[in-house]
């Protein structure tokens, strides 16, 4: 009896910290695409600014650098998000050849 609890209790020791890191996985997509969300939710006020701008000042916003960026970024997170959990690791090729 005693050795069935100490092969559970070694279960869930090594099982634990496989579902925590699961969800912290899970948990920083979800937040990575708040992200984007709140990116996606600013534009219509970067296209208000735009539009409110004085074409004949001297020095002007970039909007469109702006804009540039703010793509950049958006596509950045979601590209780390489509992609899979674990990427496949490359191995340095055998030599095959043992012999001189």
């Amino acid at each position: 009896m005693r050795m069935i609890q100490i092969l559970m209790l070694g279960l869930f020791g090594t099982a634990l910290p496989i579902q925590f890191a699961v969800a912290d996985a899970d948990g920083e997509r979800e937040v990575l695409a708040r992200i984007i969300h709140e990116l996606q939710a600013i534009q219509p006020l970067i296209t208000e600014a735009s539009s409110q701008a004085n074409p004949d000042a001297r020095i002007r916003f970039q909007y469109d650098w702006l804009q540039q960026d703010l793509d950049r970024i958006r596509l950045g997170i979601q590209e780390h998000i489509d992609t899979p959990r674990s990427e496949p690791r490359t191995f340095p090729p055998l030599r095959g050849d043992y012999r001189r």
